[in-house]
Parts: C-alpha cells; sequence; structure tokens
C-alpha cells in the first residue's frame, strides 16, 4: 500500500459553508452515538459521547463556525464540492463517497466500529486514490458545547488531540498536521493505489491516550460486524433491499449499552422551514422504541428487543405509576428543555432547543404500544413471557385508573389535554393483550375485570368518538376532526377490517388529511392561529402515517392502491435511503429530525404488508377462491 504524498500547507480564505438539506446528509454510527455526513464530505453533526450528549460538531443547525470536519477534494476556494456519488456498502453503515475531478478520482470511506469499549467512541474516515492524483484537504473544527467554545489544540507528531471538556478527541493520522485558530488542518494528495486514514476517538478525561487505532482492522471489524448482524434478517420477500436499509437504521438508533432507542440523532430539524416546530429527538420514547421492537421482531431480530426490556425495566424502575413519556438513553429522567440563542437553527428554523418539555405529558397511548411490543416479544421468544407479564400486568392496573383521563396524546399537544381517541383506542389494546396473555395461561390476573374494562373502554371509543353521521372516528371525543393515529384503529384489531365504521375512517383520512402522492397529514394545524397542538405554523406531511395506511389498505383488501402509495414511499428516500420525520408535498424536500425512526418503521411495516397481501392473493387464486 503506498502512503500519499504531503502537501505543502497554503492559507485559502473562503466564504463560511452551511449545511446541505436535511435528506443530503449520510448516518454514520456505533451503537452509542451517530454522525450525519454531507455531501461535500462535511461531518455537520456528531454529540459525543451519547447521542444524548452536547454536539461537538453543530454546523447542521449554524454555520461551519459552530463545528464541522470536512474531507474533500481541495477546490480553488479550500472547499470541497458535493461527492458524484454516494452509497452505503451493501449491508452496512459504511458510507463510501467518491468525487471525480479534473485531476484523478478518489473515494472517502466514514465509518464508526462497534466496539466493547464504552467508554471510547471512534470515527474512522479512509481516503482512497482511484486515478489520477487529488490535492485534498481536512478540516477539523471541533466546537464543544454546542457550538459555543474553541478548544485548546495540542499537536504531537502524527497524534493530535482537542479537549472538550468532559473528555478529549485524539486524531491520529499520517497526513502532516498544523493547527489554525483552532482548527486541526491536514492538506495532502492522493494518487491511484494510495491509502490515508484518520482515526478521531473520543474518550474520557483528558490525560492518557487510547491505543493507536488499526484503521484497516477496524474497517474489516466493522464490515464483518454488519454482516453478521444483517444474516439474522428473516426477511427475504419483495424490496428487501430497502427492508434491510431500514432495519440498519433503526440498529443503529440504539444505544447499546443500555438497550434504549432514540426516536432520531439529531434535534431542532424543522418540521417547517423557518418555523417553530424544532424538537429535540435525541432520546427515548418508550412509544418509539416498542414500535421500533416489533419491526425488528417482525423481521427475526429478539436480541434487540431483550435488551430494550432491559432497558425498560431500569426505566421504570418497579413504579410503572410514575411511567414517563420520555428519557433519556440510560433511563434517566431529567430533560429539562431549553433554548440554545446562539444558534440561528436550521436554514434559519429557530429556536434550537435541547431537552423535551414533553417528557412531564400524560400520554395513554404509550401504555398500549409498551404491552403490544411486550406481547410480541413473548410471542417471538416464549421464554419472556415471565420477564414481560409482570411489567404488562402492572402497566394495565395502572390504566384502570388513567383510562377515562383526558391527555396530551401521541403527537404531544401544547394545547389543552382532550379525550383523544387514538389514546383510548390504545388503552384498549393493552388491557385486550392482557387479557389474551391470561388467557393462553401465560400470567395471572383478574381476568373478568379486565374482560370488562376492556369492553368498557371499547363501548365509549365507539359511542363518543364515533360520527356517525360522516361513517368516521374523529381526533377527540366532540371534535369534528380527523387524525391519521386513527388509522390505528385497523392496525390493532380494535375493530374487524370489514367493518364499515372501519373502512368509513380510513376513506374520510385519505379525503381529508392525503396530499399530492398520497402522503397524509397528521391533523389539520392552524396556520398562524394556534391549533389542537396550541402552536401556530404548519407542518409537512407525516411519514408513518403513509405506512400506517398501506397497512390500512392492505387490511380491508385494497392492495392496488397500497402498493401505488408504498412505491411513492420508497421513491421520495434519499439516495442513501433514509428518511427524515416528514415530506414538504411542495418543496419536493425532507423534513424534521433525521434520519427518524418512526419513518424506517412504516418503511418496514409498509413493504411487509403488501408482500404478505399478495402472498394471500396468490395462494387464494392457487386454491381457485378467486380469479386472476
Amino acid at each position: 500500500m503506498k502512503l500519499p504524498s504531503p502537501r505543502p500547507p497554503a492559507e485559502i480564505p473562503h466564504p463560511p459553508r452551511r449545511a446541505g438539506r436535511i435528506e443530503d446528509h449520510g448516518l454514520v454510527g456505533n451503537g452509542r452515538t451517530g454522525a450525519l455526513v454531507d455531501r461535500d464530505g462535511s461531518i455537520d453533526w456528531m454529540c459525543l459521547p451519547r447521542f444524548d450528549s452536547a454536539a461537538a460538531f453543530t454546523a447542521l443547525l449554524g454555520s461551519e463556525n459552530h463545528g464541522m470536519w470536512r474531507i474533500g477534494p481541495a477546490g480553488p476556494h479550500g472547499t470541497a464540492p458535493p461527492a458524484d456519488g454516494r452509497r452505503y456498502l451493501d449491508g452496512t453503515l459504511i458510507l463510501e463517497s467518491t468525487w471525480i475531478t479534473s485531476s484523478g478520482t478518489i473515494q472517502l470511506l466514514d465509518f464508526m466500529p462497534f466496539t466493547e469499549m464504552d467508554d471510547v467512541t471512534q470515527l474512522v474516515r479512509i481516503v482512497k486514490g482511484v486515478s489520477g492524483r487529488v490535492p485534498m484537504r481536512s478540516v477539523l473544527r471541533a466546537r464543544p458545547g454546542y457550538g459555543q467554545a474553541v478548544p485548546r489544540l495540542e499537536i504531537a507528531g502524527r497524534r493530535a488531540n482537542v479537549g472538550l471538556g468532559d473528555g478529549r478527541l485524539w486524531l491520529d493520522t499520517d497526513a502532516p498536521s498544523r493547527a489554525s485558530g483552532g482548527d486541526l488542518i491536514s492538506e495532502f494528495s492522493v494518487a491511484k493505489d494510495e491509502q490515508l486514514a484518520f482515526a478521531l476517538a473520543w474518550q474520557p478525561g483528558g490525560d492518557e491516550p487510547p491505543p493507536l487505532p488499526a484503521p484497516e482492522g477496524l474497517l474489516k471489524q466493522t464490515e464483518d460486524y454488519w454482516a453478521g448482524w444483517t444474516a439474522k434478517s428473516t426477511y427475504s420477500g419483495p424490496r428487501w433491499e430497502a427492508v434491510e436499509r431500514s432495519l440498519i437504521t433503526l440498529k443503529a438508533l440504539q444505544h447499546g449499552p443500555t438497550g434504549g432507542f432514540v426516536a432520531a440523532p439529531t434535534t431542532s430539524l424543522p418540521e417547517e422551514i423557518g418555523g417553530e416546530r424544532n424538537w429535540d429527538y435525541r432520546y427515548c420514547w418508550p412509544r418509539d422504541s416498542a414500535m421500533t421492537v416489533e419491526a425488528l421482531l417482525s423481521c427475526g431480530y429478539g436480541e434487540e428487543a431483550r435488551a430494550w426490556i432491559g432497558w425498560l425495566r431500569t426505566a421504570i424502575g418497579g413504579r410503572p405509576e410514575n411511567l414517563q413519556a420520555i428519557y433519556r438513553v440510560d433511563g434517566s429522567r431529567e430533560l429539562t428543555e431549553a433554548e440554545l440563542g446562539w444558534l440561528p437553527g436550521f436554514e434559519n428554523s429557530a429556536p434550537v432547543r435541547i431537552g423535551n418539555g414533553a417528557a412531564k405529558q400524560l400520554q395513554l397511548d404509550v401504555y398500549g404500544e409498551i404491552v403490544g411490543a411486550l406481547y410480541a416479544a413473548q410471542e417471538h421468544g416464549p421464554e419472556l413471557a415471565p420477564v414481560v407479564a409482570p411489567i404488562i400486568t402492572n402497566l394495565v392496573a395502572c390504566l384502570e385508573i388513567l383510562w377515562e383521563q383526558p391527555d396530551e396524546g401521541i403527537w404531544e399537544v401544547r394545547g389543552p389535554r382532550r379525550h383523544f381517541v387514538h389514546s383510548k383506542v390504545m388503552a384498549w389494546c393493552a388491557v385486550d393483550r392482557a387479557v389474551r396473555l391470561i388467557e393462553d395461561g401465560r400470567t395471572d390476573g383478574p381476568l373478568q375485570r379486565w374482560r370488562e374494562l376492556r369492553d368498557a373502554i371499547h363501548q365509549q371509543v365507539c359511542e363518543r368518538g364515533y360520527d356517525e353521521e360522516r361513517n368516521t372516528f374523529t381526533q377527540s371525543y366532540g371534535s369534528t376532526e380527523l387524525d391519521v393515529s386513527l388509522l390505528q384503529i385497523v392496525t390493532t384489531g380494535f375493530l374487524p377490517p370489514d367493518d364499515k365504521r372501519v373502512i368509513g375512517t380510513v376513506e374520510a383520512i385519505q379525503q381529508e388529511l392525503s396530499t399530492t402522492g398520497g402522503f397524509l397529514l397528521r391533523y389539520r394545524t392552524g396556520g398562524q392561529v394556534p391549533g389542537v397542538d396550541g402552536l401556530a405554523g404548519d407542518e409537512g406531511t407525516f411519514l408513518i402515517g403513509s405506512g400506517w395506511l398501506i397497512v390500512a389498505l392492505c387490511t380491508i383488501g385494497r392492495v392496488d392502491e397500497a402498493e401505488i402509495l408504498l412505491e411513492s414511499l420508497l421513491r421520495i428516500r434519499s439516495d442513501l435511503g433514509l428518511l427524515a420525520e416528514e415530506w414538504d408535498v411542495q418543496h419536493q424536500r425532507q423534513l424534521g429530525n433525521f434520519p427518524q425512526g418512526f419513518s424506517h418503521i412504516a418503511v418496514i411495516q409498509a413493504i411487509r404488508a403488501v408482500a404478505t397481501a399478495r402472498a394471500s392473493q396468490g395462494r387464494r387464486i392457487a386454491a381457485g377462491v378467486i380469479g386472476r
């Protein structure tokens, strides 16, 4: 292997860059944190050492002056142009970016090794020459505290370090590096068959350096890890590549040491460009995590479910009556919401928030999602029944007291509490699964009382949450508004799929909440006047709603329509197969935190639903039950 030739340093001024579009980024991660890589080779976002720690690279929510690490061809102004091609190496989270320049072609591999060392996080970047000789530039600009501070740099030979307060970054490379204004700059050139590695490691403290890295060995270790992980998937049906990419993304959102899943690795990416709907998603929602677990279980991944159950038991701490809507990755409960006034926000979408005040809300649907995932886990692994049964029965005992209260619901409204129909349906779901568990002899409980409770919830929803004149369930009791979450009336089995109220609700949602391309709004926002959620402004279409609609359509037998909508959903993924929380139909771009677990759950659910429905149709045709 040849080493690259050094290039004389040159100070070339260039204007500050801003991050590209949300979907212009790729994700790399190690099960502890994640980094977003822009098309120009810039790490625009990275929190250390955990998903919910302060960011050291925060250009995503400001400018490059708030921290980034760019590696790419050295252009006329010292900037790297966008890559000509990007992909993940098959079945991995290793990102490959290719630049074809007038002087040659180079590739950049970005990855984060999964390691057993809990207190060390590594980000490795390998530059490989494909043809010609390409001048390159690396600018590492760490800015601790979400871009507030300029740290002290030290360089000793090929090793440099950056102090971050509670820890230190160590950069190892054979490229000559120099300090300039708080930046670490390396300039070099790479010819065909040459390669050069940059290995960045974070570890706590500030004195003892980590072991010298072996980048090629770490690359193979990471390739082997992902090859072993993806081989466990039991899904082999149509569009398996899309399912695999979404599974990998969900796995990357799990905090390995604790088992908790973050909703997304970012904060404050806007649901409306220039708007205020900017929230911190770097935490563990039991709801989102439960849905993630069910998606993973559906493709054969039981180990991740077991790890999450361990996290859940720690978070609840034996006191299910104190169930919180959101937790930190270690199960702790403090998520005080604050605004970072020094950051202008993504494309000037302010405020930038950290923490999340919704943690203290009452969200009754969470009980249903948790119990549903625990029930699915013990169906996947019956040996888990003794573990999950006490959690299920304790949560349902809490619901006996809480279910008739109004709440803030699945969308965490900042307006008055309401009797949200979805919340009541999910309360019904929790009780229903507990009843089934008792009926199956897998636990003990007040069977008759809970059967009566299940019936009481069902009756109340049907009487107070259903608009008979319009033949649809509504967002909340007494409301005429609709809500995409009502589609879970179909997916939970609250009513049979041929019930006229089910079909009417699906059709009403399509008519009133659909946009161009069939994408669905969560509900109607109020524009300049605060709506049901207590916020002014609007938002994009909500992508998990597309997944729910596709599943619902398959359930009620409209598979052709479901497949058309599935193609529409898959079409808006980024070139790397990634999705944010929302889709802006007007401007044809992704919105919200990225990549979003909910959206990748939608991909998996939708593909599996269509595949299952098509297989069922095929069997019925073969049996002569229906014609072609």
